[in-house]
Parts: structure tokens; C-alpha cells; sequence
């Protein structure tokens, strides 16, 4: 029998629009070693590895006349080095120009005749430097054994890891009829699949999220959060096909330290961050800013779930984990920073006393490199929630605390990129990894030209919260 998509990844490659493309992303930058890193070396890397991610030598087949959700089926013409590409920036290789040129690889939905995904080798950065940047398609992480591409090439040494050879031959591609006759049997055999189909493709967006996080009952925070729509931002226009792109690098110690002053977790100092940088933000743009001013914030967060399931990530087993989606109003018309680190405390307080979280700890031990799975997953579940009920979604995975090395390059930071949704112009991913914070703002071309501002405005409201730390 076919592989056949879920009704989840299904809705998901169905909502890939010019708008909208549905794909995640990353930007690693490493430092060059002295035995080089180049383009034909990350294709022999890529291509003795890529074993560990099945998925990615796979494409989707419709079935005629969509009598049935698409399949999975071995792309019998894969050609790694179409997904494998090289590029290169001018000189001086400054990060404004890899900004542009991630914004503009962002904004090109995937090749759907083709395993939906790319990655990017960036030559010519300053400072002997080079970039991958990594897209996947989000129906391709259908839960968290799924693994990305950019994880397969990390190792914890720079010596990396050898693996055994693998002979890989793709299975014959199934005839249209043949796709026509398993659906028909499908259909036959289990009705009450075809009845769920047409349910999942009607439910109500929350529930669809609900189904994503596993959770029942954990998908917000607090109902009087949810029934309210969320506040009128400038941040919920109508968007272009195009994007920008800004990052921007912080020291993890700050939020330590801000924490141990202030109590806490270090998501609650994130937030609080992201909510100082707002404020400024919107009185940089001259909008009105009263002190009940909010902007409401889809958090998606790690959770255990009822049942102890294990996936492999990474080569190694986390139980139980999944992904939910909870409602933070970010307090960016609070003018004092420990204030608004007070608020965002008191307001995610409910979600740790239940029990539920899964502590930073915890996440990191999981093996590999887990933050690109897990941003993949939060973006999947805010793309499921009502838009109407949150105005950006900040998505914050934690990371190692060691470095991490591809054909004994050494990454030195890592920016998650998490796609735009209808109607949101702006979504922020941020991972720590190896004593930095590292932030990845994806925005609309047309109506976030100021993003970069946003960038610097996130090290400041940062350097606000550590003033008031007591030397």
C-alpha cells in the first residue's frame, strides 16, 4: 500500500500559496577550517548521509481526480545536486547581503514535482565564513521522529562520524491506475477513513491544532485569552510573494542573569525582550502606544503528552513530546522593562504549574541538533490556529550548549526562519546554541522595510532588562 499523507500534511501542501509558501528555514554560519568547505565536499556529505532522512529522496503524486490524499513515492530521478545548490555574495560578504539573499531564497515556494526540499551553500562572508540555508517543505515533518536535513550534517567533533555505505535503489513509481485502484480498496476496506478525510478537511482550525500537539485541552493558555480577537496591530496586513530578513545575536548569560534577579524562566526573559522591542518599534513608527497596549504572541511550546511514546530524534529517544500552541499578551505599552518581564511571568505562570512543560534541559538531550524539528512543528501548529486570535508567533527552541561541527567547520550560530502566515507580517524564530541567542525575523517585503530596526531593537530592550540587574 502508498505511503499516503496524513490529512494534516495534505492541508498543509494545499495551503502552499504565492502568499504563503508553506516551507521552514534555517541559516548556519561556520567558520572555513583549513581544509576548506566547499560545495562538492557538502554534496558527498549530504549524499552519504542522506540515508538517515528517507523522506528526502521522496516526492508527491497526486491521485487522478484527488480520490484520495496524495502519496509518497521514491523520486526515481533524484538528483541530489538539484537540491544542493552553492551561491555566493559580493564582497566585503556583509550580513546585511546575506539578509537580502536569504529573504529572496525564502520567498520561492518549492518545487512540488520534486522532494520539497533545498539547501544552500553560501560563499564569499566576511571573516572567512560560510552559510547554509536550509528549506523544507512543513508536510514533510509529519511529528518528532522526523528529522531535518540540516541535522543529518552535524556532528558533535569536528572529526564527524563515519557510516556505512548504503545502496539505495528507488522502488518503481505506481501507474495512475494503480493509485486509482489503492484508493478505491482504501476506501472500501476502511469507509470510515474517507469520513475522516472530509471531517479534517472542514474542523475548525483549533481543533486541527489540537490534533497537531496531541494535547486535548492543551492548546491555549487561558480561554479568556483565546475567544478574544487579537489586538489591531500594524503587523496584520495583507502580504506581498516577497520577504525580508534581519537577525540578531545575544548572549544567553544576560537572560541567566536576568532571570536570577527576576525569577522566571528564560522564555519568560525572551518574551519580555520581544515585547520591549515591540513597544519601540511601534513609537519608532509613531503609532499610539497606551499603557494597556498589547500585542498578542502564539507561543508554541514543548509538552508531554498522556502517553509515553518514543520517537527517535536524532538517533535518540524523546518521550512523549509534543508540540503545543498557547496565547502570550505581550505588554509592549508597559514602559518598565521588569514590569513587562513581571507580566509575561504572571501570564505563562498557568502553562509551567500544570505540569506540562518540558524544561530546556530536558529538550537539548535528545541528541543531534533537535531545534530545526521543533521550530518546523511550532510553525505547523500556528499555522493552524485561527489567525484572527494572535498578531505573530515567537517560537523559541532551545539548543546545545557545546559546539557543533559540519565537515569539521565549526557552526557558530544558527537563525531559524518561520514562515508568514495570512494576514502576519512578521514572525520571529530564536535558538540558543552554544552560549548565544541567535533571532531570525521573517517579515513582509512591502510592509516590514523596517525589520532591521527590529533587529537592533531586540539587543536593546535585552541590555534594558540587564541595567536592572543588581551588580
Amino acid at each position: 500500500m502508498p505511503d499516503r499523507l496524513s490529512a494534516l500534511d495534505a492541508s498543509f501542501l494545499y495551503m502552499d500559496q504565492p502568499t504563503t509558501p508553506m516551507h521552514v528555514g534555517s541559516v548556519s554560519i561556520f567558520r572555513k577550517p583549513r581544509s576548506g568547505f566547499d560545495y562538492d565536499g557538502l554534496v558527498d556529505l549530504i549524499s552519504n548521509r542522506i540515508g538517515l532522512v528517507p523522506r528526502y529522496r521522496q516526492k508527491i503524486r497526486e491521485v487522478p481526480g484527488r480520490m484520495a490524499r496524495p502519496v509518497w513515492i521514491d523520486d526515481v530521478d533524484f538528483d541530489v545536486t538539484y537540491h544542493v545548490r552553492r551561491s555566493a555574495l559580493p564582497s566585503p560578504g556583509s550580513d546585511r547581503a546575506l539578509n537580502e539573499l536569504v529573504a529572496r531564497l525564502m520567498s520561492r515556494p518549492l518545487d512540488h514535482t520534486r522532494p520539497l526540499w533545498e539547501m544552500y551553500l553560501v560563499d564569499g562572508l566576511s571573516g572567512g565564513r560560510v552559510a547554509l540555508v536550509t528549506k523544507t517543505h512543513q508536510a514533510m515533518v509529519d511529528g518528532v521522529a522526523s528529522i531535518d536535513i540540516g541535522q543529518v550534517v552535524l556532528d558533535d567533533t569536528a572529526d564527524g562520524r563515519a557510516l556505512g555505505e548504503e545502496e539505495w535503489v528507488a522502488r518503481q513509481e505506481p501507474s495512475s491506475w494503480r493509485l486509482v485502484y489503492d484508493a478505491v480498496g482504501e476506501a472500501v476496506a476502511r469507509p470510515g477513513n474517507a469520513v475522516e478525510a472530509a471531517r479534517d478537511a472542514v474542523r475548525d482550525a483549533a481543533d486541527t491544532v489540537t490534533k497537531v500537539a496531541g494535547v486535548a485541552g492543551g492548546l491555549f493558555s487561558a480561554v479568556r485569552t483565546a475567544v478574544r480577537p487579537a489586538p489591531v496591530s500594524p503587523l496584520n496586513v495583507p502580504i506581498s510573494t516577497q520577504r525580508r530578513f534581519a537577525m540578531a545575536r545575544t548572549d544567553l548569560e544576560d537572560y541567566r542573569a536576568v532571570r536570577r534577579a527576576h525569577g522566571g524562566t528564560i522564555n519568560d526573559v525572551v518574551l519580555a525582550v520581544v515585547a520591549g522591542a515591540l513597544r519601540n518599534w511601534l513609537l519608532s513608527r509613531g503609532a499610539t502606544v497606551s499603557p494597556t497596549t498589547t500585542m498578542r504572541a502564539m507561543v508554541p511550546l514543548s509538552v508531554r503528552g498522556d502517553t509515553e511514546t518514543t520517537g527517535s530524534l536524532a538517533g535518540a529517544g524523546l518521550l512523549g513530546n509534543q508540540i503545543a500552541s498557547f496565547l502570550v499578551d505581550l505588554p509592549v505599552g508597559e514602559p518598565n522593562a521588569v514590569l513587562r518581564m513581571h507580566h509575561v511571568a504572571h501570564a505563562m505562570r498557568e502553562h509551567r504549574e500544570s505540569g506540562q512543560s518540558i524544561g530546556a534541559n530536558a529538550l537539548v538531550r535528545v541528541g543531534g541538533f533537535a531545534p530545526p524539528t521543533l521550530h518546523a512543528l511550532g510553525a505547523r501548529a500556528a499555522n493552524g490556529v485561527a489567525r484572527r486570535l494572535f498578531n505573530l508567533v515567537v517560537s523559541n527552541v532551545p539548543g546545545p550548549q557545546h559546539a557543533l561541527y559540519a565537515a569539521g567547520a565549526r557552526m557558530l550560530e544558527m537563525y531559524p526562519v518561520v514562515p508568514l502566515a495570512k494576514g502576519q507580517s512578521l514572525a520571529v524564530g530564536l535558538t540558543s546554541y552554544d552560549g548565544g541567542v541567535f533571532y531570525g525575523f521573517n517579515a513582509d517585503r512591502d510592509s516590514m522595510a523596517d525589520v532591521d530596526e527590529l533587529g537592533e531593537l531586540v539587543t536593546e530592550s535585552l541590555a534594558e532588562l540587564v541595567a536592572t540587574v543588581p551588580r
